[in-house]
């Protein structure tokens, strides 16, 4: 279907760029994009991709807004404060672009409905903060071979990788277990600058963009990692784990596993923010 005369104006700036144009932004259009997660990564992230034109983001989150998520998660507001965040992400998504459509997952994600809700989508973001979501979602996109966007955020710091399974490394190339409980301090303990969140998050947008558009080089087989404090990048390769215990050819991990065991805080707090 042929762009509208309202749609070439308002993505105007994206068309005349080499590599979008007409049929590039027809790509973005038709697109669909998973967020799991609506704080800190994934308040910007859903913001950029919606600006961008993304057909259809769906939002995955358990939590309401509260008070102490204002300080980074940008599509929310103090009057959203106590509802839930789905409900509060798509009032701000559908208002800055009402061509998107915004579908909710208001769930908290397991081992029994994520390949579900992954299903309909083309690429999934992850904006998760605690291992459990983290190793769940790796796992349920290597089987279902969904491409991922991971990111990881901790006070002035920053990663973000893609994933390509069958192609390139997964998540649990670089970290094959998750830690155990206290050997790593959550945001909520540790804090986060939420300019910080705010880097990884348009990275994660960035990187959602290129793959749909099929232009650039993806941070496949890469650790892109920031730091605030120096305002330095530096790029860390990945291989791929001939033993991966997901991705590799002779896999022991063959269906999805619930890590809350491993969580180090309480349960409430492992929700996805």
């Amino acid at each position: 279907m042929p762009l509208r005369d309202d749609q070439v104006e308002r993505y105007s700036r994206q068309i005349i760029l080499p590599n979008v144009g007409g049929k590039g932004q027809e790509k973005i259009l038709k697109a669909k994009v998973l967020i799991i997660g609506t704080g800190g990564l994934g308040a910007p992230c859903s913001f950029y991709l919606a600006a961008a034109g993304v057909g259809k983001i769906g939002l995955v989150d358990s939590d309401k807004v509260e008070l102490n998520n204002l300080q980074r998660q940008i599509v929310h507001t103090t009057q959203d404060i106590g509802i839930p965040k789905t409900e509060s992400g798509k009032k701000r998504l559908t208002a800055l672009n009402p061509d998107v459509q915004v579908e909710i997952h208001a769930l908290r994600l397991d081992s029994t409905n994520i390949l579900d809700v992954i299903s309909e989508y083309d690429i999934i973001v992850d904006g998760s903060d605690n291992f459990p979501t983290r190793y769940l979602v790796n796992d349920a996109c290597v089987l279902s071979k969904k491409p991922l966007v991971h990111a990881g955020i901790f006070r002035y710091d920053g990663q973000i990788m893609t994933i390509l399974p069958r192609e390139g490394p997964c998540y649990r190339c670089l970290f094959p277990e998750p830690p155990p409980p206290g050997a790593v301090p959550s945001c909520q303990e540790g804090g986060i600058l939420g300019a910080v969140a705010g880097v990884l998050g348009v990275l994660q947008a960035n990187e959602v963009l290129k793959f749909i558009l099929g232009s650039g080089e993806l941070l496949s087989g890469r650790l892109l990692i920031f730091n605030a404090l120096d305002s330095t990048f530096r790029t860390v390769k990945v291989p791929k784990d001939n033993d991966c215990l997901v991705c590799s050819d002779h896999p022991k991990i063959t269906r999805l596993i619930d890590y809350q065991e491993f969580c180090s805080l309480r349960k409430r707090d492992c929700d996805i923010k």
